[in-house]
């Protein structure tokens, strides 16, 4: 009998024999899934064994909308929305492909934890791989959002791919006030791997949810081990590495606090919103045509005349040092700002505040209209202004809002006891 997908094998080459699920293979290799979790690609003239045959698929009566909620009495609830990142997911064995399992039930048979924390409903609000992540989408997340705490959520979780991930936790800063607490959570690591960090990061996160830190914030390890995860405050955060499980780090600001594992005992380190402070407001109007242009030396000017020229309404430019570019690029930045399209520079250096009063060429870009960042990263104020450009303000007072601390994005921008006050005036 022919070995299929999902069939139990022995593969035996001249030097090693090895056991495990026929995975989707490659036309060079066969791929088997060792019982460790790991996959092992063997050269196509090896002898395979069948051993066993895979298991028939189940039959299941529940539909790819089925967004139902399981309750347990006294505990709160919390909106599980999925982007395409989910919080339990599987290998389907009978092909080697990973499968969202994403209704209520699902989610708490492959993370039993979660029970003891909430109650959970959820909602697809699309699935796409987070490189393709858009304005347009963040804006339909935001209104999801909005929806669920009116519904009476007492909590926010949004699952999301690691990579674009802080992009979408600055847009959601901006565009939602909320009384309750938002959380961001993906996983570095597949669920079919032995070091997986899904359920730590998912319970977490779900532990967030419950607390009384009513910001946006990303959840995720904050170290290689099983030991705790970090709170990023949303506007703080870049992932800093590719596939380590403690990749997200919070940039010139301590962590909003830690939570223990598997305690989920919450530690604070800094100020915060807390639950019920205000009431919820949605600002989600977008400007999607803005950009950054990250300045290298020898770059030429003409490149910030084509955005200026080509539609584009904000430029980031992503400067050396204290925030410099080339001499020549200053008549550019003049140009750029007297068509009304605001010019903000941030730092390529991660730690720091730029400041462009210390040498003439950055007096000169501040005499041309370029708006100082701060201490943003660069595509926190990429983000920023495609929000501020959406409000309808005018030039003015959109490069006004750009230098002021809105949602803790500008260290030191304010004497109130959090950093989100001045959030509360708009």
């Amino acid at each position: 009998m022919v070995a299929e997908q999902g069939d139990r094998v022995r593969v035996a080459t001249d030097n090693v024999t090895y056991e495990g699920t026929l995975m989707p293979s490659t036309t060079i290799n066969i791929v088997v899934k060792l019982d460790n979790g790991y996959n092992v690609g063997v050269d196509r003239s090896a002898c395979i064994e069948l051993l066993e045959k895979k298991a028939p698929a189940p039959r299941s009566e529940k539909s790819e909308e089925d967004t139902g909620a399981v309750e347990e009495e006294g505990l709160p609830t919390v909106a599980i929305l999925s982007t395409g990142g989910t919080i339990a997911s599987k290998v389907d064995y009978r092909t080697g492909a990973v499968t969202s399992q994403f209704t209520a039930e699902d989610i708490l048979n492959a993370i039993p934890e979660l029970r003891k924390i909430a109650n959970y409903r959820t909602k697809v609000v699309y699935s796409i791989l987070s490189e393709n992540m858009r304005a347009e989408y963040w804006i339909t997340l935001a209104r999801a959002i909005a929806e669920e705490i009116e519904k009476g959520a007492d909590g926010i979780i949004v699952t999301h791919g690691t990579d674009t991930l802080g992009y979408t936790a600055s847009a959601l800063s901006f565009m939602i006030k909320t009384p309750v607490p938002i959380v961001l959570v993906g996983s570095q690591r597949s669920a079919d791997r032995p070091s997986s960090d899904n359920a730590m990061n998912a319970i977490c996160a779900a532990s967030v949810a419950v607390s009384d830190i009513a910001e946006v914030s990303v959840v995720m390890h904050g170290t290689t081990s099983d030991d705790y995860c970090l709170i990023h405050r949303g506007t703080r955060v870049r992932k800093m590495h590719t596939s380590r499980r403690d990749a997200f780090r919070s940039i010139n600001a301590q962590p909003i606090g830690r939570i223990d594992y598997p305690s989920c005992k919450i530690e604070t380190f800094t100020g915060y919103a807390r639950r019920g402070e205000r009431k919820l407001a949605l600002h989600d109007r977008m400007e999607p045509k803005c950009t950054i242009l990250r300045y290298t030396p020898g770059m030429s000017p003409e490149l910030l005349r084509f955005c200026s020229l080509s539609g584009y309404k904000g430029i980031v430019i992503d400067g050396t040092g204290l925030g410099h570019v080339a001499a020549d690029w200053i008549p550019l930045i003049e140009f750029a700002t007297a068509e009304g399209i605001p010019v903000v520079v941030t730092s390529q250096c991660l730690n720091g505040r730029i400041c462009d009063r210390v040498y003439d060429t950055g007096r000169d870009m501040l005499r041309a209209g370029a708006i100082e960042g701060e201490d943003m990263l660069s595509e926190v104020a990429l983000v920023k202004l495609m929000w501020a450009l959406g409000q309808g303000w005018s030039y003015e007072e959109v490069c006004a809002k750009m230098k002021e601390g809105l949602a803790g994005e500008i260290s030191g921008s304010s004497g109130c006891r959090h950093e989100y006050c001045a959030f509360d005036n708009l």
